[in-house]
């Protein structure tokens, strides 16, 4: 039985290195905004008491949160992905370039 020695394979590559945000990050962000805008509006200003002209009903604070949630959380997952997108092609910018060394090395198991 004859045991072969691992082979190494060595050469050298470039790569860009950048850093890139992490979206998900900056979505969440942006709705969590959204609401925490949503809410200081719906409690700050009590308009529930009144009809509404457009409809004729009356509609209660929880109404009113649902409507400003709506439309406060979808500005603000739009905003934080704009973010994410400026920061990443400011990122993108700052990119470099660097030869690594690339082992791979093949064993026998």
């Amino acid at each position: 039985m004859e045991i072969m020695s691992p082979t190494s394979d060595d050469h050298l590559e470039q790569v860009t290195v950048r850093r890139s945000p992490k979206y998900s990050v900056f979505l969440l962000l942006g709705g969590a905004v959204g609401l925490l805008v949503a809410m200081i509006l719906t409690f700050l200003f009590d308009g529930t008491t009144q009809e509404s002209p457009n409809t004729g009903l009356v509609y209660s604070q929880m109404q009113v949160f649902g409507f400003l949630l709506l439309i406060f959380v979808s500005i603000g997952v739009a905003l934080g992905g704009a973010v994410a997108l400026i920061f990443d092609r400011v990122y993108a910018r700052r990119a470099r370039m660097l030869r690594v060394e690339h082992d791979r090395i093949i064993s026998a198991d």
